[in-house]
């Protein structure tokens, strides 16, 4: 009988251990009783918390928290000094640091985790993190908690909430960073600045907050901080109706210009340019033979892109004004109408044969054709595919409204299909509308149209694989920086957060096209300037056609409408890039209006004080330098040659010639300079030199363009490089680049879109090259930034004034004077290219044409840009 028993007593603790050992962690471990946080009692613990405020856009708070935990006191002690990856690491850090705490930490960053030392018989914890106030909701890091004050608005309460050690000795300091402050308690020491309370146990510390629920830790109120009205009027704006508005207003701007452009650009052509009045044309070519062309495509794409970005504003809004299920249909269903409407089978009109329409020919009509079946078949079939996993919704089994809950490996990949088509159907129509207006303005090789009207099914193809992988890139990065935020918000948390992990990941795979879809529409401006160039390109082919026909002279520079188009593509490219001021972008719309008028009030002071126009009109109209360029040099090269004789001879080092030889020759050329202007004597000041440089390398003013954007664009690659490393070194950039989900493209993106302004910003200076003011070369570059420098400066202003270092839109100004510096140096070799023969090299060139010109100067003044933009790299990586 007692055996019987004894057995019986055996398979109950057999059974106990087996039911403890496959309970959930919460079931054996209780919080307190499993951790032992009464043992914890005897700890010493310090805690600052640091506010960082003045010369960023938000305010950054950092904790440090150092526990000193007794060996003997604390059974777990040791585990601390375990591998962080162990369990026992976890578990006792869990225990020190959370207790019965599992819940989610967004809001809370660290660097790294925290780092436990053995000394003697104590264990010393060093506990780090940090966050930002962005918004009015509360925050956590650490034993702390800041939150809104719902009676005083621009006040905020710093709590003091650890979930553990709320019975041992606390030393605890605030460092506030300028902020005005009220502290609570009874400090140690307290002044304008900072506050400490000394060791003491909590309730002596701080007063209670508020009564919490039973079972919860203490609250205890030691601060309250008043924000500056700066900081305020920041989490303010991004908050309310004006922020949208903002971004409306920039779309408002950018498409009310965009859509003047082109129908100032259909306005008969006056040439030449800033002189009396020539023959005129009408630049049909914008019109095909059914009304359709260039202008028109563009006045449709102003349209629409805003309507969309006013579409987008509204799903962004919170919450939501429409469902997940007809937002995605809204979206799908834009997608491919914006993919249909821009028809980039349509060809257009030849920039060489304007009035002659479009070509019907039957070939033609079957090349276009077989276009747009391709094009049609391959989005309707990637739109059907997103459509069928809305309306078969249960197959997969999602709910009706796709809500983000828990749901089967089918119903994430439902959610990954659906994004995938929605998001490639928008970068189909980026890329359809960047053809249609690409091969419109005649910016596409001729051996690109061919393949595509001989094989458009290989084109499309190859095209949709294309953008099949930049979705695919886009919803990797979306899913390994899930995966990040989730190990930072749920770090020590414990396990049985499995369904609130899948529903984490179901909600930001549903919302994937949103969030993708608003970042590639962040980047659709490059349309836009694709838009301006093609325009611009088609009036210069236009242009180079007639007066081949007529035997006309080539117009000196551009025309008024293409001044406008020119003006806008400034302010796309080069301005949009340090537009962001003042901590928030709801001035993009001013900035961008900004930069064209500073534009146009430069090109008019150089109307007057540029070299050409200072010869006078007649020298445009009849100097054998416009078609025969080859005397024009050769004059110049003469007048180098004549004045470097007179250095050797003033030195005593040139035999066989006399000064009076000397100025008789360069007399000479001064007379055939005056000739070339009827007799009309032009200012003294001005060689012929001057007037070489001045016209530029090329014939046509698109032609200087075209060769300065492609040196502003290799010099200007250690700047872009510069620009985005120092972003990523900010630390709220830092961290955002493994946990958002479009950071990595972005800082792809942001290296694209610097290269496009260097290199806009090489076009423009080489479009109206020979319309800007000064003599020497540096000169007529200083006079482009100056164009960017006064809106710069106000801005810069207006960030001093809202606290907001301006740093980096100074550095981007000293860069964009540097890179208009070198590239104009290097224009000034490009024009007297001829000579390279000459010299051993381009920099010998470079000498010996500014040795007659300021050498010295002209360096000096480059040297000081360099130090400029060192001094401010090195002030920056200081942050």
């Amino acid at each position: 009988m007692r055996e019987i028993r004894w057995w019986r007593l055996l398979s109950l603790v057999v059974l106990a251990v087996m039911w403890w050992g496959c309970a959930p962690a919460e079931a054996r471990q209780s919080g307190h009783d499993a951790c032992r946080e009464d043992q914890l009692d005897s700890s010493t613990v310090n805690a600052t918390i640091h506010f960082r405020q003045h010369g960023r856009h938000y305010i950054q708070v950092s904790s440090d928290m150092t526990v000193e935990v007794p060996v003997r006191e604390w059974s777990m002690a040791s585990q601390l000094t375990f591998s962080a990856e162990s369990p026992e690491y976890r578990t006792a850090m869990h225990c020190l640091l959370r207790g019965s705490d599992n819940s989610l930490h967004s809001t809370e960053w660290r660097n790294d985790d925290p780092v436990a030392t053995a000394d003697g018989d104590k264990v010393t914890v060093a506990y780090s993190s940090y966050t930002w106030i962005k918004g009015h909701g509360d925050l956590g890091l650490g034993p702390w908690k800041i939150t809104r004050d719902k009676k005083k608005k621009d006040t905020w309460e710093v709590i003091l909430r650890p979930s553990t050690l709320q019975k041992a000795r606390w030393n605890v300091m605030a460092e506030l960073g300028g902020l005005k402050f009220k502290h609570y308690g009874q400090p140690w020491f307290a002044d304008k600045t900072k506050a400490v309370w000394a060791t003491q146990p909590l309730e002596h510390l701080c007063p209670v907050a508020h009564p919490v629920r039973p079972g919860q830790p203490h609250e205890y109120r030691c601060i309250e901080v008043d924000l500056p009205w700066q900081r305020s009027l920041a989490l303010s704006w991004d908050e309310s109706l004006w922020k949208p508005a903002g971004i409306a207003t920039w779309w408002a701007f950018a498409s009310g210009v965009l859509a003047l452009a082109a129908l100032r650009a259909q306005r008969p052509y006056a040439s030449p340019a800033f002189g009396t009045p020539g023959s005129r044309w009408r630049v049909g070519g914008f019109r095909g033979g059914r009304g359709e062309g260039l202008a028109p495509s563009v006045l449709q794409w102003a349209l629409l892109s805003g309507a969309v970005a006013l579409t987008l504003l509204l799903f962004l809004h919170d919450p939501p004004l429409v469902k997940l299920r007809e937002r995605t249909l809204i979206c799908i269903a834009a997608g491919l109408t914006l993919t249909l409407v821009a028809r980039p089978w349509y060809g257009g009109a030849s920039p060489t044969a304007p009035n002659a329409g479009t070509d019907e020919s039957d070939g033609s009509k079957g090349h276009r054709r077989r276009q747009a079946y391709a094009v049609i078949g391959f989005a309707s079939v990637v739109a059907a595919i997103g459509m069928l996993v809305i309306l078969g919704h249960k197959l997969l089994g999602l709910p009706q409204g796709l809500e983000t809950k828990a749901t089967p490996l089918s119903g994430k990949v439902g959610y990954v299909l659906m994004g995938l088509a929605t998001v490639w159907l928008w970068l189909a129509a980026m890329a359809a509308w960047a053809w249609r207006f690409a091969r419109e303005g005649g910016l596409v090789p001729a051996r690109w149209i061919s393949k595509w009207d001989k094989a458009p099914v290989l084109c499309v193809t190859a095209v949709s694989a294309l953008l099949g992988m930049v979705a695919g890139g886009l919803l990797w990065c979306l899913r390994w920086t899930l995966e990040n935020q989730w190990k930072r918000a749920a770090w020590l948390s414990d396990a049985n957060l499995a369904a609130n992990h899948e529903k984490y990941v179901n909600h930001y795979l549903a919302n994937f096209s949103f969030t993708d879809l608003t970042w590639i529409y962040t980047y659709s401006w490059f349309l836009a300037g694709t838009a301006l160039l093609a325009m611009l390109h088609f009036r210069f082919t236009i242009q180079r056609t007639q007066a081949a026909r007529k035997m006309e002279n080539i117009p000196l520079g551009p025309d008024k409408p293409d001044l406008l188009l020119i003006a806008a593509l400034f302010a796309l490219s080069v301005g949009m890039r340090g537009a962001k001021f003042a901590s928030n972008n709801a001035q993009y719309g001013i900035w961008f209006a900004l930069n064209i008028i500073s534009l146009f009030a430069v090109l008019a002071a150089g109307r007057r004080w540029s070299v050409l126009g200072q010869m006078g009109d007649l020298f445009y109209m009849h100097t054998s330098g416009i078609n025969k360029r080859s005397e024009l040099l050769e004059k110049a090269h003469q007048y180098r040659n004549l004045n470097h004789q007179m250095q050797l001879l003033d030195q005593g080092r040139a035999s066989g010639v006399t000064s009076e030889q000397l100025e008789d020759q360069l007399r000479g050329l001064r007379q055939w300079l005056v000739s070339r202007c009827l007799k009309k004597n032009p200012p003294d000041q001005i060689s012929i030199l001057d007037v070489a440089l001045a016209w530029g390398p090329e014939a046509h003013w698109w032609s200087n363009a075209v060769r300065a954007a492609r040196l502003a664009f290799c010099f200007g690659v250690p700047a872009s490089v510069a620009l985005l490393y120092l972003e990523m070194t900010d630390l709220y950039n830092g961290e955002q680049l493994s946990t958002e989900p479009t950071a990595i493209p972005s800082v792809v993106a942001g290296f694209i879109a610097y290269q496009t302004a260097w290199a806009g910003l090489g076009f423009v200076l080489g479009a109206v090259w020979r319309l800007l003011p000064g003599r020497r070369s540096t000169a007529r570059a200083w006079s482009l930034a100056f164009a960017y420098a006064v809106p710069a400066l106000l801005g810069a202003l207006l960030n001093r004034y809202t606290d907001v270092a301006p740093r980096m839109l100074v550095l981007y100004s000293v860069l964009t004077l540097l890179i208009l510096t070198l590239t104009s140096l290097w224009l000034d070799t490009s024009t007297l290219s001829e000579e390279r023969q000459y010299w051993p090299s381009r920099f010998a060139l470079l000498l010996s044409i500014h040795r007659l010109r300021g050498l010295s100067g002209q360096v000096a003044w480059l040297l000081a840009q360099v130090a400029v933009v060192v001094t401010i790299l090195k002030e920056l990586l200081k942050r």
